[in-house]
């Protein structure tokens, strides 16, 4: 498979089935993510692996929308870079998630990425708190995002070349 393949096929998948993720197949996903580049070379991310049920559910409950897939999956992967140390952490952490969702689709597995940062609970409480609070992360840390990984309960059809938006590409102007 080309890597154009790779990018055309990988899609958000919210739905798993409850096969497990092996130990194997954990090492080769936080494999790519530890490759991923950050600025200056911090490597100031950390990743949590998450796969007991009950984590997985508080997870799926730190934000208002959007998280309730996590319940679901077998696996999610907590995304932190420390910001006292990068101050791209945001931009770090974005490659490392794209890295591990791009890994997973090479693998036959699904994933999907769950924004954590800036976002909260109906009653505004910040998801990056919960988080932070119910792993033990430390306060310097950003929470940027959370990727569900499992195998695929839905099959989505690849990226449709035909509509890719051109007109978002300039050329040296607007």
């Amino acid at each position: 498979m080309t890597f154009k393949d790779l990018a055309q096929r990988r899609r958000s998948i919210r739905t798993f089935t409850e096969q497990s993720i092996t130990e194997e197949q954990r090492k080769q996903l936080m494999t790519a993510a530890l490759m991923a580049p950050t600025g200056k070379n911090c490597r100031a991310w950390e990743f949590i692996l998450v796969d007991d049920k009950e984590k997985l559910q508080l997870l799926s409950e730190s934000k208002a929308n959007g998280a309730q897939l996590i319940a679901g999956a077998p696996l999610a992967i907590i995304v932190t870079v420390d910001k006292e140390t990068s101050e791209t952490w945001v931009e770090d952490a974005s490659v490392a998630c794209t890295m591990l969702m791009l890994q997973a689709e090479d693998m036959g597995l699904g994933s999907c990425w769950v924004e954590m940062a800036g976002r909260s609970r109906e009653d505004g409480t910040l998801a990056e708190d919960i988080i932070r609070e119910a792993f033990g992360i430390p306060a310097q840390y950003g929470v940027l995002a959370v990727v569900a990984v499992g195998y695929k309960a839905q099959e989505r059809k690849p990226q449709n070349e035909d509509k890719l938006l051109w007109e978002k590409v300039h050329v040296n102007k607007w």
